[in-house]
């Protein structure tokens, strides 16, 4: 299963660490990333492999608590979800 993650907070040190150390803490592989700073405000969107026998909810709970714990607001979707949304 594949997911986009992304990432969007005020600029400070340790964000791309935080993240993508849980990342690998999941087992979860980044297949694409792309990242940017605009005006101070750090946005940064991935498209990610979960494991075989990866648990969605476990995973975007993890993320979710990353994210409040380093002050970014973390979004989970599954990317099959995600290319429909962009279809319509």
């Amino acid at each position: 299963m594949q997911a986009i993650v992304t990432v969007v907070g005020s600029d400070k040190v340790g964000i791309v660490a935080g993240v993508t150390a849980t990342l690998a803490e999941l087992n979860a592989n980044i297949i694409d990333i792309s990242q940017t700073i605009l005006g101070g405000a750090f946005t940064m969107m991935m498209a990610v492999e979960l494991p075989e026998n990866a648990n969605f909810a476990g995973f975007k709970e993890k993320l979710t608590a990353k994210g409040q714990e380093i002050g970014v607001n973390i979004h989970v979707q599954n990317e099959a979800i995600f290319k429909a949304m962009s279809e319509i």
